[in-house]
């Protein structure tokens, strides 16, 4: 097999893609595998993203791969750390010379006749090239990397300041003793806002409707009580299995009792914060817990920098830039010499990459999954995307090895290719059940989920462990071939 040819071609060496390379060699040490990356470095998310305080607010005891345990003791770690972790597992694994770095995919192209895909590859000098792989597997992630969700206002060249989207975040970009303006709301704001907050001279976070926000321990109690005097790796199951079931527990609960869920994150934010703080406008949506992500923040960071008289929090519509400022619609004036637009991310399915099923183009928005990670009628192709209300790589984790359950079967009977049939009798549903701008922006791009199994994706950890790792193969939605030369 020559050095264009493969097994299976795996698309971004982030947390999902050297993760999953790193089940696949362990399983199947013959098979050719390489790992495509538009970057010049390991890490996706975690190498992109460079803002102050940039982080993950998902436990590294689940974020982490569940064939590497986490070992350090933090467990909300910063996104270096991160993409340290990844870097080390793909040294450990061996996957670190898979990978081709500076490429990008552009295209692929099945042909059933041979029960393969056809490649086509962009690299940074401006070449092209193709490559050909009897399975495709994409770990690009959902959203864009060379474009962020960025509204534009009116005024926006009055301002005298600079405008920063933390996604493009400048090298060395010096904020200390200024006025600072985040605008937003999600993850990214409130990672922000307290990250800057001991630097700046003040910072405001202005956001348009509020969100829920809860404190979370940036060290798991349960991981420091049990260390000390316990087999790590024994402790780290223990504290691994804790933390998924609490999670299933509390997001199963905010669903069938939003009323006392939402109250309680509420009193539990109102007792971190100053008694003057309108907890009514500033941290109550209109929405229920889990409509939308919920934002945690470490130790209470946000709120500490909020009563100590850092940070101000904002609700209001903005009206225009001004050459000081922001203009809101109750016509005060935020003063600012750094606006940040933490506005959120650009969805952005297979890395942009365009598909072709015998010279026929896919459309997304006529796919259906399958399991969550195939596309009806689409061979030899999976698609990774974890939990919206868990950590990524428990999702990513299954998939990888569903996809080993897959070859291996095909393996042991010859087959060359394995299609998902689409049932017309499903009716479809959207691809996310979340009401987050970012989401609604995106949905009509995407593929559809159905409303039962196993076109069904299900937000639960313990089910999908079942119907992933145990659960029969075949089924009569499952199509295997045999290539006919």
């Amino acid at each position: 097999m020559s050095e264009s040819s493969f097994d299976v071609l795996i698309v971004g060496a982030g947390l999902t893609g050297v993760g999953s390379a790193a089940d696949l060699r362990r399983r199947f040490p013959h098979k050719r595998i390489a790992i495509i990356e538009a970057r010049e470095r390991i890490g996706g998310t975690w190498d992109l993203f460079r803002y102050p305080g940039i982080r993950s607010d998902s436990d590294m005891y689940t974020l982490g791969y569940r064939a590497r345990p986490w070992r350090e003791q933090r467990s909300i770690v910063d996104g270096p750390s991160i993409r340290r972790y990844i870097e080390e597992t793909a040294a450990e694994t061996g996957v670190d010379k898979l990978i081709r770095f500076g490429q990008r995919v552009v295209s692929a192209a099945w042909s059933s006749t041979r029960a393969k895909w056809t490649v086509e590859i962009a690299h940074r000098d401006g070449t092209h090239s193709t490559l050909e792989t009897r399975f495709l597997h994409f770990c690009s992630g959902y959203y864009s990397y060379t474009e962020g969700h960025r509204p534009h206002w009116e005024g926006e060249a009055d301002f005298q300041g600079d405008i920063v989207h933390p996604q493009f975040w400048p090298e060395n970009l010096d904020y200390r003793g200024k006025k600072v303006i985040v605008i937003g709301s999600g993850a990214t704001a409130v990672t922000l806002v307290p990250s800057m907050a001991d630097q700046a001279a003040h910072v405001t976070l202005l956001q348009r409707s509020p969100t829920y926000i809860a404190t979370q321990p940036a060290d798991d109690p349960l991981a420091k009580w049990l260390t000390p005097w316990m087999p790590k790796r024994l402790a780290y199951w223990i504290v691994r299995w804790k933390c998924i079931l609490s999670g299933i527990f509390f997001y199963s609960l905010a669903k069938s009792r939003p009323k006392p869920f939402k109250k309680s994150v509420i009193n539990l934010a109102r007792k971190e914060l100053p008694a003057d703080f309108d907890i009514a406008k500033h941290l109550t949506p209109n929405y229920n817990p889990w409509d939308q992500r919920l934002c945690a923040v470490p130790d209470g960071d946000l709120f500490k920098a909020i009563s100590a008289g850092k940070v101000s929090m904002v609700t209001d519509q903005i009206r225009r830039f001004v050459p000081r400022g922001i203009e809101l619609q109750s016509g005060d004036v935020l003063e600012a010499d750094l606006i940040i637009t933490a506005t959120g991310l650009k969805i952005e399915a297979l890395g942009g990459a365009e598909l072709r099923v015998d010279d026929k183009p896919v459309k997304l928005e006529e796919i259906m999954v399958y399991r969550g990670a195939l596309f009806s009628g689409v061979p030899n192709l999976v698609y990774t995307f974890g939990y919206t209300n868990a950590s990524w790589t428990l999702r990513a984790d299954l998939i990888s090895h569903y996809l080993g359950r897959l070859l291996r079967h095909m393996d042991k009977r010859g087959y060359d290719s394995v299609v998902a049939e689409r049932d017309p009798s499903v009716s479809e549903q959207p691809f996310l059940d979340f009401t987050s701008g970012y989401v609604l922006r995106a949905l009509p791009s995407l593929p559809k989920q159905g409303d039962r199994f196993p076109w069904r994706i299900h937000q639960n950890y313990l089910r999908d462990v079942h119907v992933t790792r145990f659960s029969p193969l075949v089924d009569p939605h499952l199509r295997f071939a045999k290539a006919s030369q």
